[in-house]
């Protein structure tokens, strides 16, 4: 950072890529690299929309790494009650190229401290509609999901055991940070598919999706009280198991000349059926 340039009162300036303050922004891009940085202590956001969804949730912020032209807007932000006592870090390009692995164009990063994470049986007890996961290894879908859920008034999320982290950077920036207002509840390794056995025993419906033929069409199902509905990963679908352990499979009827839908444009609709208005008697 040039000596002549402007500085603002609460910045830290840093000019050294090898500065520890920004080990939290180190190799973004390798998956491999973020989880055994990350763990379960934190997780990052890029944008001012996410930042600002991340600053509303209930996981605590940790830092915040910016490009100069990026401070300008974010000055604001800084006087939020949220900000006390988070450092913001400002670096020009070249110190970013080599912090984040690549040569991110105007980086806006943030950096916060995960939230405790509820149990699938928590989760159910206060829940009435929720989404479940099997196996998504799509950042972007995950993210797809998580913002029609919010939309949609989905109550929250249950992932299967080897389901994508649903904090990475990319399924944050996808979901507009929506994803940090969805709580989250991960299947435990030995528990899958039995939590959703967890789910029934609470009194949800579980609806898989899938496009067989043989399955209830979405626009015939009578919305229950509680229901979570279930997806699987792009092209595999759902395990044979989770279908029998669902109480009923359903799918979503679509033109003959399209093959299938993303399992995020299938999660939205069948979101938008659950709200519908009910007809009445």
């Amino acid at each position: 950072m040039s000596a002549s340039a402007d500085r603002v009162e609460g910045v830290t300036y840093i000019d050294d890529a090898g500065d520890p303050r920004l080990d939290d922004y180190r190799d973004i891009n390798s998956i491999a690299v973020r989880a055994e940085v990350e763990g379960d202590e934190f997780f990052l956001g890029e944008g001012y929309v996410p930042i600002d969804r991340m600053l509303d949730s209930d996981h605590r912020m940790r830092s915040v790494l910016l490009h100069p032209k990026r401070l300008k807007r974010f000055i604001p932000t800084m006087s939020r009650p949220e900000m006390a006592g988070v450092p913001v870090y400002v670096a020009e390009q070249p110190v970013l190229a080599e912090v984040v692995g690549f040569n991110m164009d105007r980086c806006c990063l943030a950096s916060a401290f995960r939230a405790r994470r509820p149990s699938v049986a928590e989760l159910a007890g206060t829940s009435r509609r929720l989404v479940v996961l099997e196996a998504l290894n799509d950042d972007q879908n995950v993210g797809a999901i998580a913002r029609a859920a919010r939309a949609f008034g989905i109550d929250g999320m249950v992932i299967s055991p080897t389901c994508n982290d649903p904090y990475q950077r990319r399924t944050v920036r996808v979901s507009m940070g929506e994803i940090l207002h969805v709580p989250v509840a991960r299947a435990e390794p030995g528990d899958w598919p039995g939590a959703l056995r967890t789910l029934i025993d609470a009194g949800f419906e579980t609806w898989a999706l899938t496009p067989d033929g043989d399955a209830i069409d979405l626009w015939d199902m009578s919305v229950p009280d509680r229901v979570a509905v279930v997806l699987g990963a792009e092209g595999h679908g759902l395990e044979a198991a989770t279908m029998d352990a669902s109480t009923h499979r359903v799918r979503i009827a679509i033109s003959s000349n399209v093959d299938s839908l993303n399992v995020g444009h299938a999660a939205a609709v069948t979101f938008a059926v659950l709200g519908r208005p009910a007809e009445p008697s």
